[in-house]
């Protein structure tokens, strides 16, 4: 063995220290990304840490099969980084929600494989215990099991992580169109989803109380995959397409929660942390964004709403709009004094925030006050268009949260809705029969006017007509969000 190997045996002071210094990163890296312009920075420190955990991890003695492990990292890297460099910032939630169910598929995977060790190592055991008495069974049985402290999080580990995977699939598949967004349920699916729970709490229990060595049941291991397997299937199918990034985040914390179970169980720190960092996070924000839609997450996993399927609003061909070209659009900007712009998911289809900043600089060269309202849930994933705005060199300090936005939204001139749906819709706070009652939203209705850049009249990812449309305040500009905009900045150029 050589002097670095032996140096990072896995009890060595220089592992806990390296695993101090992965951690600290970890920490540093999530403290940089609650700011845009530190958020690239905080993502390469903590991918620094991820690094030093697992160059430490690998070079632990024990440590073997180089080449599956050399062949997982080329392939895990190079797949990676290309799905990395082509995925569209649209299909970034679609990407997260498959990066984190891999996650939680090797979570699964790992405790499968620490079963399968120990069922294995049992084997001779059993050898020897078939030709010797009742009474030397008993010691052996007293002696020769696997500890509960690390049974019972290697079969946490085994469940929550394979019910993350297979529920981050289907949430996969539903923002990608794959499969219909709308819930999709058997009758009886919440009876269906309890039996399966009551499986998994039953075979668990079994597993743990014959956790002797000669007693270890792999095949009823293998049958608590697959029934977490069918839960998280069933759990996630009933909910709608609109509610699949709060899914998301809370699945990713599942996923943390599985990994820091699997370190419990592997006795090792880094993981531990890392997986309680995710989980911890990953609750926080989960439940930040059920509080944006002022909806409870269990309102959200069992009411199934978020469907096209979903009414509401009245009937949208039978009520009057106006409408406007971008010549008109471009004059009513030009002389306003104020005016907020709030962007949604067509923006990001439409990819129009470069354009949408170069027609803030023509509104600022005309003595406009231009700002950004930011709905919490705004597109597809908190941060969304944050991220894209920031990309356009919006400056940080024009961009609103909803708190801070909606008491100066009656004194704005002018609000500019491109791609936001849902998030503005006023039957929120008039229409008690609405899906989306309650929920906060942009208070544009409240605006001197507003100008809605939109390609049709169609429902938002809820699948509820918006009353903002039809309201005697708002003109609709229609057409692609990027081509819009463009030409009402020639417009705005040439008054």
């Amino acid at each position: 063995m050589s002097p670095l190997l032996a140096a990072l045996a896995p009890d060595s002071s220089l592992v806990a220290i390296l695993y101090i210094v992965s951690f600290s990163l970890f920490i540093y890296g999530i403290k940089l990304g609650t700011h845009p312009t530190s958020a690239r920075r905080g993502n390469m420190v903590a991918a620094v840490g991820m690094a030093i955990a697992v160059i430490t991890t690998l070079c632990q003695k024990g440590i073997g099969n180089w080449d599956i492990i050399i062949g997982g990292l080329l392939v895990g890297t190079i797949v990676g980084a290309v799905a990395s460099k082509k995925v569209k910032m649209t299909e970034m939630p679609q990407m997260v929600a498959l990066y984190n169910g891999l996650g939680g598929g090797a979570i699964a995977l790992i405790a499968w494989s620490e079963y399968r060790e120990w069922v294995h190592e049992a084997e001779p055991l059993k050898q020897l215990v078939g030709g010797l008495g009742d009474r030397t069974v008993i010691i052996i049985h007293s002696g020769l099991s696997v500890p509960l402290e690390v049974m019972i999080p290697t079969l946490l580990a085994m469940v929550i992580g394979s019910i993350s995977f297979w529920g981050s699939n289907v949430a996969f598949g539903k923002l990608q169109e794959l499969i219909p967004s709308q819930p999709l349920a058997l009758p009886g699916q919440k009876i269906i989803n309890g039996v399966l729970l009551v499986l998994l709490i039953a075979g668990g229990v079994y597993l743990g109380v014959n956790n002797e060595y000669v007693n270890l049941d792999q095949p009823v291991f293998i049958l608590m995959l697959v029934v977490a397997a069918l839960l998280g299937v069933g759990v996630v199918m009933p909910i709608g397409g609109a509610d699949m990034p709060v899914v998301i985040s809370l699945l990713n914390a599942f996923t943390g929660l599985s990994a820091a179970a699997a370190g419990i169980a592997l006795d090792n720190t880094a993981l531990i942390v890392a997986g309680t960092l995710v989980g911890s996070s990953g609750t926080i924000l989960t439940l930040e964004m059920a509080t944006a839609m002022n909806r409870s997450v269990a309102n959200i996993l069992f009411a199934g709403f978020g469907s096209p399927a979903t009414g509401g609003g009245g009937d949208k061909e039978e009520r009057p709009y106006r409408s406007l070209n971008a010549q008109d659009a471009a004059i009513a900007l030009a002389y306003a004094d104020s005016v907020v712009i709030v962007p949604g998911y067509g923006l990001a289809v439409a990819q129009a925030q470069h354009t949408v900043k170069e027609m803030a600089d023509e509104l600022n060269k005309k003595g406009v006050t231009v700002n950004y309202a930011i709905h919490p849930v705004a597109g597809r994933m908190p941060g969304h268009m944050n991220v894209l705005l920031a990309e356009a060199d919006v400056p940080y300090d024009q961009l609103k949260e909803m708190d801070e936005i909606n008491p100066e939204l009656p004194q704005t001139d002018v609000c500019v809705v491109i791609g936001a749906n849902d998030v503005t819709n006023p039957a929120a706070k008039t229409d008690e029969s609405s899906p989306i009652y309650g929920m906060p939203i942009i208070e544009v209705d409240e605006a001197q006017q507003v100008l809605v850049l939109k390609r049709s009249m169609s429902a938002g990812f809820a699948g509820i007509d918006n009353d903002l449309f039809y309201n005697e305040k708002t003109a609709m500009v229609f057409g692609d969000a990027k081509q819009t905009v463009q030409d009402i900045v020639t417009e705005l150029g040439n008054l």
